[in-house]
């Protein structure tokens, strides 16, 4: 268990942000946040380690050469005015976490409230669906979990799982709008049919209501090179536009993507039928496409077939020879 990144830091990236073109003295940032001039200096190393570019040491004062590409609260509060995720107090960052998941379900289960953010710089143990590793570079991807408490039944989970695909779609087509993103029953998204982004839903739960949500999303964004077991099968945006992107415009793309779909979610009866509906149309392999599936219960081992589409639940439809097969859960392989 890490503790979240000190306060402090998003406040004396905003101070010198909102002061850009002069150079700030050691002593006006200790009065703006309240703590000494070494204090300071020392949080000033922790931000270049962070690595933030800051010019400058206590006896001249410092200054920004450029705008820190950190996943901070001060940096995308601002953006998120207005939806389930405005407010720093709601966003916790970590510069080093296990899994964002755990920490959301942990936080949940001691009440946090309804839209609070998890994110991180680098996860040590970070969590893909069934016992998958989550591979989390530092400061090069997105690691988000956030917490829902929806009023819906469990069986509704899988539909949201696919909402949050959606939603992430949506918010790499607002900044990147040149990308084709597929998105690939139940939780992955795809460029060039390799994959960027995963999504991890769990929840608490009796049979009937859920008492919370936590929606893990993690994007691959600034990554150069992957492991050479994940060459073939994972990308980026950088890779696939050769192009740097700012995670902070992406994320409160994100946050503010999701928040749209959850609200559309819980307040319009026809939200479900809609989901099921655009998952299909955004989707190039959930009709039409011959798959091999590998099911997690023994007695079944794998069945291959043509997909047809989605049932009311939003599980995936498959085609057989020995009839229509409803894929419950397992991995689904593109022929």
């Amino acid at each position: 268990m890490h503790k979240a990144t000190d306060v402090r830091l998003g406040r004396i990236v905003r101070l010198l942000m909102s002061h850009a073109t002069v150079v700030v003295s050691g002593t006006k940032i200790a009065e703006e946040i309240g703590t000494s001039r070494s204090e300071v200096w020392r949080l000033i190393q922790q931000l270049r380690g962070l690595g933030v570019d800051v010019a400058g040491h206590p006896a001249t004062g410092y200054q920004l050469r450029a705008v820190p590409d950190l996943l901070l609260p001060e940096m995308l509060a601002p953006s998120l005015k207005g939806t389930i995720f405005g407010g720093t107090k709601q966003i916790h960052h970590y510069y080093k976490i296990g899994s964002t998941n755990s920490e959301a379900m942990r936080s949940a289960v001691e009440g946090a409230p309804e839209g609070s953010v998890f994110l991180a710089e680098e996860q040590l143990a970070g969590r893909g669906r069934g016992s998958h590793a989550w591979q989390s570079a530092r400061s090069t991807g997105i690691y988000c979990s956030v917490i829902l408490r929806p009023a819906m039944p469990p069986s509704d989970a899988l539909i949201f799982s696919l909402t949050t695909g959606l939603a992430v779609r949506a918010a790499v087509a607002e900044i990147a709008p040149q990308l084709l993103v597929d998105l690939k029953w139940p939780n992955d998204l795809l460029l060039s049919g390799k994959k960027f982004c995963g999504i991890l839903t769990e929840m608490n739960a009796e049979a009937t209501r859920v008492h919370h949500l936590v929606v893990g999303m993690g994007i691959n964004v600034n990554q150069v090179k992957f492991p050479a077991e994940l060459r073939e099968i994972a990308t980026s945006l950088r890779i696939e536009t050769g192009t740097e992107w700012s995670r902070v415009e992406l994320c409160a793309a994100l946050l503010k993507s999701l928040d749209r779909e959850y609200r559309s979610f819980v307040e319009y009866t026809g939200a479900r039928e809609a989901i099921l509906r655009r998952f299909e149309e955004s989707s190039s392999s959930v009709r039409g496409r011959k798959v091999s599936i590998e099911v997690s219960t023994d007695e079944i081992g794998s069945l291959a077939g043509v997909t047809e589409g989605l049932d009311e639940r939003g599980f995936l439809l498959v085609r057989t020879a020995q009839g229509l097969t409803t894929v419950v859960s397992g991995t689904v392989r593109m022929q």
